[in-house]
């Protein structure tokens, strides 16, 4: 059924309930006109459903019905005219007397409809229903935010960025779809036999030029369906690959009009054939020109670094600090280079340069090495949740300066608006470039979990995290990441979201290790 505005409970300007009608009420008949000869004005006070009284409710002091003596004839002139329409001052009741017949031969003035002023509160059964002022403030469905009757505010809906609204110039245009719930909507139908599915987005499960949302309209050039207008999720808007041993999910968020994260997963052996595995996770600096095309190079180049270098006998750590290095120098080569949208090259040193930051971790013969630069982040999540996680990580951030100055502790650091300003990252114009390796032997069974700000702001604290990671990410990487994006679209959302889960598992004892 369709809600009208009379259906909507709220007040008039004078504070006053305005009437509401039921859902579904039947609309009132109109009063039907009495036939009447030739189309002059009538009396005042006549009953309202006359042919020539205006659709409104009789002033305030006027009788309710016909006058107690019938008029002798219509009255005439211009007061005729207005004799239905409430009056410019105090209302002056019923005429003293009869009206009297107009001369002989007096032409008779035609009804002339005047200006409706709207009583000061509607009359029950008007045959029209009186005009309704809007309550203050948003109504419920108006879109954005909503006030429900309780007066309760919802405010954790995601917001539409500018812009990203299907086209139609509307009051109430619609956002565009999530492109997660869009594809998930419906089971993925079983590959062929023999079919690939390893490195596949999940854009994939509709069939090329099918909109993702009804699954039933064309796509036209402009990236809207054509069935339900819908914009559709662009190849980056989310991202999923699993390999045997490593897993990452990247999402655009609710909030960015695009995703300016990357990642880059692989697996090599190392020289006596033992597997390795390895997760890049870059996060693109949104305040720099083209972060999309400097996540993208970085994570691309750390990971053929170190695809070539572990299967050479490079040692994990040292092969991370080339990555790192070969990163930096595939982002730089950006500000030489034009932009995938035809814009001009950036100044090497100065202007506004691609830029990004950086995170990875190997995983090779009992031994875990994470590099990094920024403020993306290592976590390690052991399988028996009783044991303590650990950030293997250290921001290059403002607040996290603050904190090993011993100038704030690390509530009142990241509670300052500076606090996620970073002070390293991967670019021309980044200081002096010191890229941070660590190697860790852990003791027990777990997962190392790489990510971006964009999830490690909903579960900061190592312990934070060791809670939002499924009990079984060891042994499903994949659905563990998804559940973590999943986290931080809950969270709200704010920031793009990429996260990359490799399971980690100690060398049996007496296994020799490098």
């Amino acid at each position: 059924m369709t809600q009208h505005p009379g259906e909507l409970p709220g007040t008039d300007s004078g504070g006053r309930d305005l009437p509401t009608v039921p859902v579904g009420a039947p609309p009132a008949e109109p009063p039907v006109a009495p036939p009447v000869a030739p189309p002059v004005a009538p009396p005042a006070g006549s009953p309202a459903g006359s042919p020539a009284a205006p659709p409104v409710a009789p002033p305030g002091g006027s009788p309710a019905g016909p006058p107690a003596g019938p008029p002798t004839a219509p009255p005439v002139g211009p007061s005729a005219a207005s004799a239905g329409a409430p009056p410019a001052g105090p209302p002056a009741g019923p005429p003293a007397g009869p009206p009297t017949a107009p001369p002989a031969g007096a032409p008779v003035a035609p009804p002339v409809a005047p200006p409706v002023t709207p009583p000061a509160g509607p009359a029950v059964g008007s045959p029209v229903a009186p005009p309704v002022v809007p309550p203050a403030g948003p109504v419920a469905g108006a879109g954005g935010g909503s006030v429900r009757d309780d007066g309760a505010v919802r405010t954790d809906g995601p917001v539409p960025p500018s812009g990203e609204t299907v086209r139609g110039g509307g009051d109430f245009e619609l956002a565009a779809p999530d492109p997660r719930a869009a594809v998930r909507a419906e089971p993925p139908a079983e590959p062929p036999a023999g079919t690939e599915t390893a490195g596949t987005e999940t854009g994939g499960e509709v069939p090329e030029g099918v909109c993702v949302a009804c699954r039933a309209g064309r796509v036209d050039g402009d990236g809207y369906c054509e069935n339900c207008g819908h914009a559709q999720p662009r190849e980056r808007d989310h991202m999923e690959r699993e390999l045997g041993t490593v897993a990452a999910v990247s999402d655009r968020g609710l909030r960015h009009h695009r995703n300016e994260d990357s990642f880059a997963i692989t697996e090599c052996a190392l020289p006596d054939g033992r597997p390795a595995t390895v997760a890049i996770v870059c996060d693109g600096v949104s305040s720099a020109h083209r972060p999309d095309e400097a996540s993208a190079a970085a994570a691309r180049a750390a990971g053929r670094v170190l695809g070539e270098a572990l299967p050479r006998g490079t040692h994990p750590q040292q092969a991370m600090h080339e990555a790192i290095v070969a990163a930096a120098e595939a982002v730089t080569a950006l500000a030489r280079e034009p932009g995938a949208d035809g814009t001009g090259p950036d100044a090497p040193h100065g202007g506004n340069s691609p830029a990004c930051t950086i995170v990875g971790s190997v995983v090779a013969d009992g031994l875990l090495v994470v590099g990094w630069v920024g403020d993306s982040r290592a976590y390690w999540v052991p399988d028996d949740r009783s044991a303590p996680a650990a950030r293997l990580t250290e921001d290059d951030s403002w607040a996290a300066q603050m904190v090993k100055a011993g100038l704030m502790n690390e509530e009142q650091a990241y509670a300052d608006e500076r606090a996620h300003a970073i002070t390293g990252w991967l670019g021309a114009d980044a200081y002096e470039l010191e890229p941070h390796t660590a190697a860790f032997k852990p003791d027990r069974p777990g997962v190392v979990v790489v990510c971006t700000d964009g999830l490690w702001n909903y579960a900061e604290a190592a312990d934070a995290m060791a809670r939002a990671v499924p009990a079984d990410a060891a042994a499903r990487p994949l659905h563990a990441a998804r559940v973590l994006v999943g986290h931080a679209l809950d969270g709200g959302g704010h920031d793009n979201i990429t996260v990359a889960l490799t399971p980690f598992a100690p060398p049996h004892p007496g296994a020799g290790s490098s």
